[in-house]
């Protein structure tokens, strides 16, 4: 079970709000911060990677935060700014430990960071 002394790292986890559409109709992007949160990375392993079916070069982690109002709502339209990078949340869950008090957010990255 992760500890509040565990949770070390400074995430902001912003939503995606359509501001409007372009000139082809393609939804143009603002993305509007909903909270800066403590929380505690770790990578996923190659052997899940590769059960997965991922080929792809890019990183995946899973951050793990409070589980709180705010933290209870995200999902994959949500993304994760952390240390001046995007990450995709591709998941969200109720961490296995603990009753209610933490929330796992599987997320990726470009390889080279973008």
């Amino acid at each position: 079970m992760p500890s509040i002394g565990s949770l070390d790292r400074r995430i902001t986890i912003e939503r995606f709000v359509e501001a409007g559409r372009n000139a082809f109709n393609e939804p143009v992007a603002n993305w509007t911060s909903v909270g800066s949160f403590w929380a505690r990375r770790g990578d996923v392993s190659d052997g899940e990677r590769q059960a997965s079916g991922a080929i792809d070069s890019f990183l995946a982690s899973r951050f793990v935060v409070r589980s709180n109002s705010v933290t209870r709502t995200v999902t994959p339209v949500h993304r994760i700014i952390y240390d001046g990078v995007i990450w995709n949340i591709q998941g969200v869950k109720e961490a296995n430990e603990g009753r209610f008090r933490f929330i796992e957010i599987t997320a990726v990255r470009d390889a080279d960071g973008n």
